[in-house]
């Protein structure tokens, strides 16, 4: 599945959702008090009947016409009407906050706010459309997206909020004639705590910057490079980067946002080169690849990146606030809809500036250049992957030594170009990019008019370079060096701290590691005891007695008055055959500390699903790296 099936395929399931979320409880409440209207009007017209027919001194026409009076208007069109003679009518049914006019007003609150919603639906829908009809109009089509979806999705959250609250009072009282205080406040809490996480999300500001791991290449150490750089790009009429950046990432990019370069923080046109693939590219490859990056330059993709990429950042953290601010989750699925609506947009744009920037270094350099360029570094990045999850799936430390990526891919690359596994990644493979989605390798080989065969691409893979740049830069050889031993340092530990989670232990060495991340934690209780939660389970002073990992299914913690316990659900059945079986693990005292204890049964407890989950995993035998 593409990347844009795929966003389609999201985007009919969140707009299912964003119907849900905008027109469910509205909808609700408009086909409950209207029940209501109908019932309270039955029984009123039943009602004044009963009593007009009581009334002896009534002749029989003048009865007749009052009823026919009171059953063409019932109380829940009466205070609406603007008739002088039904004043005192009014008066009498229509009194504020009385039963009447809350249905009244819950009808009508509903019906326009289901109207309103249908007419935000279309709002968004079409400024989502904006975005497909030219990049300029991207940034004000999103920003005005954002403030609407944004402050509709806080006064959704107020509107329904309250319908929610008069609702969980009305429906059980008119149904079961009572209703439940504690049902109240809990919803009228929730939509509080729900409001409040939508309205201060809307002012948090977030603070949204790029990263790069490498060093700064100065004029001074690549003097041939900047030149060629510089003349590159006066050719095709653009200005140059002000800054070039070397690292070791299996990738080049260029930007005009803020980007973070170790301590620095660098601004205007930024250039990224890799030096693992400068050195597998001819020095015209290579050309062809900054040719692709000027062009990105040239055509404002980076300066439309570098305005729209922070409002995108604020507003998925908005998202993401939203998400996880318990009853705010309920209007998501709006803010959902008009994001992947964008996204589509988005990887459309993308799509078609990819195209055009590999066009452009096509004919400032080659086809052939970009084409071979192209195949290179997706052969790379593809052999370098596999050389990292293998050495990530091992189930032994790696140790202090160095791991030797690099050496692994070099010495590694030409039998895998030669393998029935490379022919089939590269047939759907794409060149990495740490911004944009790029097109899959072989769709961009055709439009630079260079289709290659499928047996080419190895050939080209592992063809030697004749002259390369970093024989330009006189830093590249330390600028490796050092960047390759902090990624691998950095490698292990991740690796090291993943086996923790993997290992049973099963012996001691295996155990002393799992210790090192996972010790065992005392929390003190009432008096003298405690409670220990440790990669063995969760054990109690008080009774000496360890509830083991493998005995549990579910965990609650319950806090009382008469003290804090945690509820275990095990895999057994209860003694009847119904539900499961439960114990407590009672903890008096613990109260200060009760949120860092159930982080760290949750920890604990997450480690051992892992570890039970991984050795269910058939492990592959593990074939040394060449």
């Amino acid at each position: 599945m593409t990347i844009q099936s795929a966003l389609k395929v999201g985007l009919a399931k969140v707009f299912a959702y964003a119907l849900l979320a905008l027109f469910f409880i509205p909808a609700i409440t408009y086909v409950f008090a209207g029940h209501v209207q109908r019932d309270q009007d039955a029984r009123f017209v039943a009602g004044i009947s009963q009593r007009i027919d009581a009334d002896r001194a009534l002749p029989a026409a003048e009865k007749q016409a009052r009823k026919d009076y009171y059953r063409a208007h019932p109380p829940s069109t009466i205070c609406t009407s603007t008739d002088p003679e039904a004043q005192d009518y009014r008066a009498a049914l229509c009194e504020r906050y009385g039963d009447v006019w809350q249905f009244h007003l819950a009808r009508q609150a509903s019906l326009w706010t289901l109207v309103a919603g249908g007419a935000l639906l279309v709002a968004v829908l079409g400024l989502g459309a904006l975005a497909f009809v030219d990049r300029k109009l991207q940034y004000a089509s999103f920003v005005a997206g954002w403030r609407l979806t944004t402050w509709a999705s806080a006064a959704a959250l107020v509107v329904q909020g309250a319908m929610a609250v008069w609702l969980s009072f009305w429906v059980t009282a008119f149904f079961f004639h009572k209703y439940s205080p504690k049902l109240i406040i809990i919803v009228g809490l929730a939509v509080a705590v729900g409001v409040f996480v939508a309205v201060a999300g809307i002012f948090k500001r977030v603070q949204a910057g790029s990263h790069a791991v490498g060093e700064l290449v100065s004029e001074e150490d690549a003097p041939m490079l900047w030149k060629r750089i510089r003349h590159m790009a006066r050719r095709l009429n653009t200005e140059p980067p002000q800054h070039i950046v070397a690292g070791i990432d299996a990738n080049f990019f260029v930007t005009e946002a803020p980007l973070t370069v170790g301590t620095q923080t660098l601004t205007g046109r930024t250039l990224f080169v890799s030096l693992p693939l400068l050195r597998i590219l001819d020095q015209s490859e290579a050309d062809a690849v900054f040719g692709h990056e000027l062009a990105h330059l040239r055509g404002g993709d980076t300066q439309s990146s570098a305005r729209l990429g922070p409002k995108l950042v604020q507003f998925d953290h908005y998202r993401h606030a939203i998400r996880t601010g318990g009853l705010s989750a309920v209007v998501s699925p709006l803010l959902d809809l008009y994001r992947t609506i964008f996204e589509i947009a988005l990887a459309r744009d993308s799509r078609e500036r990819e195209f055009k920037a590999d066009r452009v270094a096509a004919k400032l350099v080659t086809p052939g250049a970009i084409a071979q360029s192209l195949v290179k570094i997706a052969a790379y990045a593809q052999y370098r992957f596999k050389i990292e999850d293998e050495l990530f799936g091992r189930n032994e430390r790696h140790g202090q030594e160095t791991l030797g990526i690099a050496g692994f891919v070099a010495q590694g690359l030409a039998p895998y170009a030669s393998s029935s596994d490379f022919v089939d990644a590269m047939k759907t493979a794409n060149v990495p990019h740490p911004f944009d989605s790029h097109p899959a390798m072989p769709e961009r080989l055709r439009n630079v008019g260079m289709p290659l065969k499928e047996h080419d691409y190895g050939a080209i893979a592992v063809r030697k370079p004749a002259s390369t740049w970093v024989q330009e830069i006189l830093t590249a050889d330390a600028i490796e060096q050092r960047l390759w031993s902090d990624y691998e340092q950095q490698f292990a530990q991740d690796h090291e701290r993943s086996l923790a989670y993997r290992y049973e232990p099963a012996n001691d060495e295996e155990r002393a590691l799992v210790l090192q991340y996972f010790p065992p934690v005392v929390f003190a209780l009432k008096g003298a005891d405690t409670v220990e939660v440790s990669i063995d389970g969760i054990r109690t002073l008080a009774d000496g007695v360890t509830v083991g990992w493998d005995a549990v299914k579910a965990l609650e913690f319950k806090e009382s008055s008469f003290g804090n316990a945690l509820i275990v659900s095990h895999p057994e059945k209860n003694a009847i055959g119904l539900g499961a079986k439960t114990s407590k693990i009672k903890l008096p005292g613990l109260k200060k500390e009760k949120d860092y204890f159930n982080a760290v049964v949750g920890d604990y407890w997450q480690r051992h699903q892992i570890m039970r989950a991984q050795q269910q995993v058939p492990q592959a035998p593990q074939v040394p790296i060449e």
